[in-house]
């Protein structure tokens, strides 16, 4: 009776892989395998989570968070707007930025 599950290493991955290459030195634009190996000891993880870790917070960091408004709103929606909003608290206004 077999205990290893009937699917490969390589079945289960779904995503296409990349080849991933630390630096000699640590930069402004990369880390050692050494640095890597301390984060994640510190953190308690692996290597691979330290880089989907260290990915995520670039992105949250650097990516918007929402697409900018292509238009400006509408007499109708200003309205609306105004009709919601209690008037002397809170202006509405045609753009955010």
């Amino acid at each position: 009776m077999a205990t290893k599950s009937s699917t490969t290493r390589k079945e289960r991955v779904s995503s296409p892989s990349i080849l991933f290459r630390y630096r000699e030195r640590d930069s402004s634009y990369g880390v050692s395998r050494k640095t890597a190996g301390r984060l994640g000891r510190e953190l308690g993880l692996t290597e691979t989570q330290v880089i989907h870790v260290a990915l995520a917070r670039l992105a949250e960091q650097t990516l918007p968070k929402y697409e900018a408004d292509t238009a400006p709103l509408s007499q109708k929606q200003l309205r609306a707007i105004k009709k919601l909003v209690p008037q002397g608290r809170m202006k509405a206004k045609d753009k955010l930025f």
